[in-house]
């Protein structure tokens, strides 16, 4: 009898199939990417790290055949130690590392280890606040690091850049430990040089980007490396625009040694700093089915054709955004130079954002109400949507449908508008159901890669 389970797994792929995801930190993996996922390395345990000792280069050929020594503190580890130094050496040449932890589960554990590594409790952080566009784990009170370290928060201006004057003022003041440069709501490129002139100012000051939105426009070359401007530390979530499984990623500059002897206390050190600090830190075991399909990933994202994804992600947003300003949209910071867009939908059509986000997923377009740098609304009533480009360009959709997108878009801004209240939206749900029946009309034209 098969289990109810795989019967909702398969309604879920169904919605995947008919529906077009517009959630800018989704995307769609590959069979490859599914396949390593769901492979007979989930059965393994490996605490610990694998050797690098004697491998003189990056060489596939060698990393993946050579017995060396490691960190483990199970046997049983020649396999899972080949995957995990694929995917460290591969990731290094995508992001031009030193080093790379593969072994974060998240994002946010990514960050954690990050702030473990090179803080004590109580020191001060400064970072992009909440409601300006940063992340939850970038000093959220409701978060375990914010009850740990001290944040600081930094804006944004009018129009939708970081403000540097407010952050080298806080930055002076403050002598925070970390400058973390990171978001989750942020449609520019930030000045790295500018930021790295600014914590040079502070002694022992550790350079922290968190891109894990854009972590796929890096290596796909359209957008600025931090790594490549003075930063010490990069983390990323390996899903999103970089299109590998659910997890995390930390790479980092400096001098990598042995993880079972504790390093100075320097920036040299950090990658080392940072290896204890995932394992045994705040860590157990790694998931190596997860870092399997994370070398897979990272594999495909060295290719050439990576590239032209990575162009056509940007390419794809900024035609969206050019037309739903056309379409009567108010977009923070007036468009895009990334993957991701802000709209103002209360400005734009006097809704709110989350109203609009159940009108959308009704018709097939999945999206999330996301808050404006100058929201006083309640959290679950923002009066923005937040919403991007890369699953929909996975699929293989072009500037042409992007303009489909934002015709449809209107009409359902319109609807709202006109019923008032989430309680009227049923009076609308033939209009509606019209769109969506459209939306699944193009969604069938470009195959999801992995179904």
């Amino acid at each position: 009898m098969k289990d109810i389970v795989f019967n909702l797994i398969d309604q879920e792929k169904i919605r995947q199939r008919d529906g077009l995801e517009l959630i800018p930190s989704e995307n769609y993996v590959s069979k490859d990417v599914l396949k390593a996922m769901g492979s007979v390395l989930t059965n393994k345990y490996s605490e610990g790290y694998p050797s690098f000792e004697g491998i003189t280069d990056w060489d596939e050929s060698e990393i993946a055949q050579k017995i060396l020594p490691n960190y483990r503190y199970y046997g049983g580890q020649t396999n899972v130690d080949r995957i995990e130094r694929l995917a460290i050496s591969r990731a290094c040449k995508l992001f031009h590392a030193d080093h790379a932890n593969v072994q974060p589960h998240s994002g946010a554990n990514a960050n954690e280890a990050v702030y473990y590594a090179w803080c004590n409790p109580g020191d001060k952080i400064l970072a992009m606040s909440l409601p300006a566009g940063g992340h939850l784990t970038h000093g959220s009170p409701v978060t375990r690091s914010a009850k740990i370290y001290k944040f600081i928060g930094y804006g944004v201006t009018d129009e939708g850049d970081i403000d540097y004057e407010e952050l080298e003022k806080k930055a002076l003041e403050e002598q925070p430990k970390i400058i973390l440069i990171g978001y989750s709501a942020f449609m520019k490129i930030p000045d790295f040089d500018r930021v790295a002139r600014i914590a040079a100012k502070i002694p022992d000051c550790l350079l922290m980007a968190d891109m894990a939105h854009v972590a796929g426009l890096i290596a796909g070359g359209v957008h600025e490396n931090p790594l490549d401007h003075g930063f010490h530390v990069m983390t990323t979530t390996t899903h999103k625009t970089l299109r590998g499984p659910r997890g995390g990623l930390i790479l980092s500059k400096g001098k990598v040694s042995s993880p079972l002897k504790r390093p100075d206390h320097t920036l040299e050190n950090i990658p080392t700093l940072i290896d204890r600090s995932v394992f045994p830190g705040t860590q157990g075991g790694p998931l190596e089915h997860v870092i399997a399909a994370k070398a897979v990933a990272f594999g495909e994202a060295l290719q050439p054709e990576f590239k032209e994804y990575a162009k056509n992600i940007v390419k794809n947003a900024k035609t969206l955004a050019e037309e739903l300003i056309k379409s009567d949209f108010v977009l923070q910071g007036d468009g895009t130079e990334n993957h991701l867009i802000l709209v103002n939908v209360k400005e734009s059509y006097g809704i709110d954002g989350k109203m609009y986000e159940k009108a959308l997923d009704h018709a097939g377009l999945t999206l999330n109400a996301n808050a404006l740098p100058t929201d006083d609304s309640a959290a679950f009533r923002p009066s923005g949507v937040r919403l991007g480009t890369p699953a929909i360009t996975s699929r293989g959709m072009g500037e042409p449908e992007m303009k489909i997108l934002a015709s449809w878009m209107k009409k359902i801004a319109k609807i709202c508008k006109e019923a008032g209240t989430e309680d009227n939206l049923p009076k609308y749900s033939a209009e509606l159901e019209t769109i969506k029946k459209e939306v699944k009309e193009l969604a069938l034209k470009f195959p999801v890669p992995s179904i």
